[in-house]
């Protein structure tokens, strides 16, 4: 690993334990307003994970966003060891900053074992090397998009994106409502089962409620969009590497009461079935207001 935005994901993740069942970790400005639900997500796995024995991993995980993260203070995460059975180990954590909580999650861990397999056949896309990297907006474009917004499309993220089909997000036609995209870290990462899940759950928060907006020709560049997700579901199939190509194909059945509904399937470049995920999220359109 030489990239030291790849490094810094993989010390976001890396919380401080404070006491048994207590934990904090930093935040990270990534050019949203608040904190990236990613990032909660992967810390919340993360300390519920230093409380169960290595040999189980995280098989599913569900998460409810209470209150917007402030992207200028750490988090402090409270563990409740709920269960630990002969196969399966069931955690709570609760995320708090300025004495409230922002973030209530549960995860349950399994011990591996065999059993019966099946999984839906990958959808027919390019791979990712047949697919141009995504075009950066040119300063005329950028000067029509809010300032607030500018700063998330200037940054260098630790992920690499590849678009199977073209998109326009500041001038979005109305669109039917999936999509499919190439991602990979831009680095290799250590060969740690337990991290790659929780920099896969980092990453999974990407893209779900983007795919709710498609039928509504919306973007999240707009002014008069407020977007947040609410909830965040992540199951986990099989062994995953998210510094090689992985395939997200996500789609978004229904939208309504200022919220839309996605789910997403995570695939490796050879078909397997890794990861599924499934999100609601907050999409209200506010009066147009000046920058």
């Amino acid at each position: 690993m030489s990239s030291p935005i790849v490094g810094e994901l993989i010390d976001l993740l890396s919380l401080e334990r404070l006491e048994e069942n207590l934990f904090r970790g930093q935040s990270r400005d990534i050019g949203t307003r608040y904190v990236f639900g990613g990032q909660v997500l992967g810390q919340a796995l993360s300390a519920a994970q230093q409380t169960v024995g290595s040999d189980r991993l995280v098989h599913s995980l569900h998460a409810y966003f209470l209150r917007a993260g402030d992207i200028e203070a750490p988090i402090v995460y409270e563990v409740d060891r709920a269960r630990d059975g002969k196969s399966f180990s069931v955690r709570r954590v609760v995320a708090i900053q300025h004495g409230q909580p922002i973030f209530n999650f549960s995860a349950s861990f399994q011990v591996a074992e065999e059993g019966v397999e099946h999984q839906m056949t990958m959808p027919h896309v390019p791979m990712p090397e047949d697919l141009p990297a995504p075009v950066q907006l040119s300063m005329e474009e950028l000067e029509h998009i809010p300032v607030k917004r500018r700063r998330w499309l200037n940054r260098k993220g630790p992920f690499e994106f590849r678009y199977v089909s073209p998109r326009d997000d500041v001038h979005r036609p109305k669109l039917p409502p999936y999509q499919q995209i190439w991602f990979r870290l831009v680095d290799r990462a250590p060969d740690s089962e337990i991290l790659h899940r929780a920099m896969l759950a980092y990453a999974s928060d990407f893209h779900l409620i983007g795919t709710a907006m498609f039928p509504h020709g919306m973007s999240y560049l707009q002014n008069n969009v407020m977007v947040a997700s609410l909830d965040h579901a992540l199951w986990f199939h099989r062994p995953v590497r998210v510094d090689e190509w992985l395939l997200y194909s996500c789609d978004s059945p229904t939208a309504q009461g200022s919220r839309g509904f996605s789910r997403g399937m995570i695939y490796t470049r050879d078909g397997v079935l890794v990861a599924s995920t499934a999100q609601e999220g907050l999409i209200r359109l506010l009066p147009e207001t000046a920058e």
